[in-house]
């Protein structure tokens, strides 16, 4: 035995003489467990005493913790004796902290009020035998502290799990426990008010007031702009069995034959074909909105001059694209027929005179002296390369026009400006029904339709990278035969992790080119074999649009194209609230300007390992503008979501910067932007210079990455605010308290609901990473039963389910339900 416990004790490196002395240490140990119990039973309240609105200053998730210093594994002390008077105060708070308030003010006052005496003495009030027990366990407590802890050879040290000695924490060091203690119950605090405040609107009027609206409540019909009534025309179609109203035609397209267009527009437009061979037909709406549909608790219909007084149901909207048999020559379509790609290849060879076919190439090569010879070596043998590449994929599809036609009208004019739509997908993807449809949608209203303005691609990421996808054309085929419905094959462009690797070889960190980390390293590849594209949609699988396509992105480019840029980065970088801020045009831009004065984005940063491409202001300050600057300007960033400050905000990935530094400023010190949700239309100009920042290994994560370089590089961005809804019934106010509770009313910084911990606010959201009520308002609206609502037979009693244009995300999985089906929302934590 003993020497067994000499072993021990030299292997511990222990300063005991007896190791039968350690167990000495044992009853402080039960004594303190039995004090953390006793203060726990003695002074915690019962919360349905406590307000759930309130900060409980005795959250029962946090008992009051004991003093865990003991011997380690081997029954041994390590270390030198734990000195604890001079920081006896400060351990005394850590023990006590669960039980200290959060404010003095909220939680002091109930301390002694559990502590008051029912009755008084002679002298004095008499107290209660509890809190006599108390008083003398925690004299006894201090004694045991403070006298006992230091004695020579057996004393009280911290738990050592690795059996080497441990240095006792600082001041500085316990200050900081105390201060990330404290954070933590605050935000604690605040998931429970939150949590208290959803619970308790449920039953408030109004409620849930999103779900299970229909065609039945239609109100307010012709109620709406001059602009807005000429987009809608009375359609031939015969009544239909699940509606009293007669939907009409839905054109918000130009009149490409009218003087007007003509006069602005080079070229002629030709109409295209579609899946049947006729000319490509406008979809139907019904006039109108549910009688109980509340208005927009984020974003504006008026802001965005979207017409929101119209009603879509399911079968008008989808039922040329597949969700109703859709008739060829008399018989059901065969879907495995169509070949997309061609259809949109034939339209813009027939409207090639609008359009310039053929791009530029990147103007930024050079503009960093570093870069210009492996830019100029990239510019040609690697660039050759990649088209060599690009034109095997686009070989399936050979119609594509490879330059203008010779007889243009209107030549003087400049050629209109073109869009990819590239909708992000990956092998392995089951494509539903509802995904198709969706797709044949976008083609159909966007490219075809208009065309050729817009073009639709399927970007697929092909995980495994052994694959040779661009040298062979049989292992091509083969993964589209595998990975994507026959009718997309034709719009579908490979890529993998290599094919982006071997550009970017300054990238070496595996987390930062990951494709988590660096999804628009393929999109900036595409952009270089397909220079002829003005704009990049970065389109989600998983997002849905309940309205037309073609109003959407159209209004919100004019929306951008009309923004001035004073107070753009601060108006970017907060909700707009109507009920709150009242008009965006003038109440907002006010709101803003007087909240952030003297702390305005006025031109990029001054960086010297920057040199910024974008236009320098016209004059030294903000100030000194009036509102003119950047008004009929393309958007080199239109986003779905707030351009937020992501530092101070607690959001997961804040700090994902490599690079963008020198001896003088680190990576950290970046100023930087970001977006929840990377959907957004990005300009070939700011994909040019994000390009030339990845040569140069400069990177940041993909929410961060348009936004941050647009910013470093004084581009112009634009945070379109879209209709958004809760399913909550809340004022502006309470939304502006919890969604722009950071500096000067922005989303970003300190308190961001988008901070780790707090994305539960975005539950009852129809936009967001995560939420429940996007799936559950789809579902109803396709068909399907989920959380009471939709189906056949609830439809059979209330009518069928009709939306406003809603932009919706994330939609996965879109499949019948099961009876009793409900949507969830599933957060890690928060």
């Amino acid at each position: 035995m003993s020497g067994s416990g000499d072993r021990r004790t030299a292997h511990c490196q222990c300063e005991c003489s007896q190791i039968s002395k350690t167990w000495d240490r044992l009853p402080f140990t039960v004594y303190a467990m039995g004090v953390s119990k006793l203060l726990h039973q003695i002074w915690v309240p019962s919360r349905r005493s406590v307000s759930p609105s309130q900060s409980d200053p005795f959250p029962s998730s946090h008992p009051i913790p004991f003093l865990t210093w003991s011997f380690n594994s081997s029954r041994c002390f390590t270390g030198k004796p734990f000195h604890l008077r001079a920081s006896i105060a400060l351990r005394l708070r850590l023990l006590l902290l669960p039980y200290l308030p959060h404010l003095p003010s909220m939680a002091i006052r109930p301390v002694f009020e559990r502590l008051r005496p029912q009755s008084r003495g002679v002298l004095a009030p008499r107290p209660r035998p509890k809190l006599v027990l108390a008083v003398g366990v925690l004299l006894i407590t201090i004694y045991f502290l403070g006298f006992k802890s230091s004695r020579d050879g057996y004393h009280v040290v911290p738990w050592s799990r690795d059996h080497k000695s441990e240095r006792p924490r600082t001041e500085q060091q316990l200050e900081k426990e105390v201060e990330k203690h404290l954070r933590e119950q605050h935000e604690q605090a605040l998931r429970d008010e939150f949590a208290y405040e959803y619970e308790r609107a449920k039953s408030l009027p109004g409620n849930d007031a999103i779900y299970g609206n229909t065609l039945a409540t239609l109100i307010s019909k012709d109620i709406r702009a001059p602009e807005h009534a000429a987009d809608l025309k009375e359609a031939s179609h015969r009544p239909l069995g699940f509606a009293m109203d007669r939907p009409v035609t839905y054109d918000p397209y130009p009149d490409y034959q009218s003087s007007q267009w003509k006069r602005t527009h080079r070229g002629t437009h030709v109409p295209c074909r579609g899946a049947t061979g006729d000319y490509v037909e406008d979809i139907l709406v019904f006039k109108g909105h549910p009688h109980d549909f509340p208005a927009e608790s984020f974003g504006s219909f008026d802001a965005l001059n979207i017409d929101g007084n119209l009603c879509f149901e399911r079968e008008t909207r989808l039922g040329p694209y597949g969700h109703t048999t859709v008739l060829k020559d008399g018989h059901p379509i065969n879907w495995n027929n169509v070949n997309w790609g061609e259809l949109q290849d034939t339209c813009v060879e027939l409207n090639s005179d609008r359009y310039d076919l053929e791009g530029e190439a990147n103007p930024y090569l050079d503009v960093y002296p570093e870069l210009a010879g492996s830019a100029r070596d990239l510019r040609g043998e690697k660039s050759l390369r990649r088209k060599s590449k690009a034109k095997r994929q686009h070989a399936l599809h050979p119609n594509i026009a490879s330059g203008n036609r010779s007889t243009i009208a209107r030549p003087h004019l400049p050629p209109q400006k073109r869009s990819a739509i590239l909708l992000r997908s990956y092998t392995g993807k089951t494509y539903s029904e509802n995904d198709k449809q969706n797709i044949r949608a976008l083609v159909s209203e966007l490219a075809l339709r208009s065309g050729g303005e817009y073009h639709v691609y399927l970007l697929l990421h092909v995980r495994d990278s052994s694959l040779d996808i661009f040298g062979d054309t049989d292992t091509l085929q083969y993964v589209l035969n595998e990975n994507v419905p026959k009718e997309f094959h034709d719009m579908t462009i490979l890529w993998n992790d290599h094919s982006v690797w071997e550009i970017y070889t300054k990238m070496t960190d595996e987390n930062e080119r990951s494709v988590h980390s660096a999804q628009w390293l393929s999109v900036q590849k595409f952009s270089m074999d397909f220079p002829e594209y003005d704009f990049i949609w970065n389109w989600e699988m998983d997002a849905r649009f309940t309205g037309h396509h073609y109003d959407l992105v159209e209004k919100l480019d004019t929306f951008a194209k009309k923004q001035p840029r004073r107070g753009l980065w601060e108006r970017n970088e907060r909700y707009y609230i109507p009920s709150f801020h009242g008009d965006y045009d003038h109440d907002f831009r006010n709101d803003v300007e007087s909240r952030t004065k003297g702390h305005q984005v006025w031109g990029p940063p001054d960086l010297p390992f920057i040199t910024p491409v974008g236009p320098k202001p016209p004059v030294s300050h903000p100030e000194e503008d009036n509102y003119s600057w950047g008004v009929g300007e393309d958007a080199d960033l239109i986003t779905i979501g707030p351009i937020f400050d992501p530092v101070g905000s607690n959001w997961v990935i804040r700090d994902h910067v490599w690079g963008y530094s020198d001896e003088n400023h680190g990576k950290l010190d970046l100023p930087r932007r970001t977006t929840i949700v990377t959907q957004s239309r990005v300009s070939k100009h700011l994909l040019n210079i994000m390009h030339v920042e990845n040569l140069r290994g400069n990177h940041i994560a993909s929410e961060m990455t348009p936004q941050t370089v647009a910013l470093l590089h004084g581009m112009k961005t634009v945070f379109a605010p879209h209709p958004v809804w809760f399913d909550r019934p809340w004022n502006g106010t309470f939304l502006a308290k919890w969604f722009n509770p950071g500096p000067r009313g922005a989303s970003g910084g300190e308190g961001s609901p988008m901070g780790w911990g707090r994305e539960r606010r975005y539950q009852g959201s129809t936009w967001y990473y995560r939420a429940e009520a996007p799936p559950r308002l789809y579902n109803n609206w396709i068909g399907f039963y989920d959380t009471g609502l939709g189906g056949p037979e609830w439809e059979e009693m209330h009518g069928r389910p009709c939306l406003p244009p809603m932009m919706i995300h994330p939609v996965k999985e879109v499949k019948r339900t099961e009876p009793n089906f409900a949507s969830s929302f599933e957060l890690a934590y928060g």
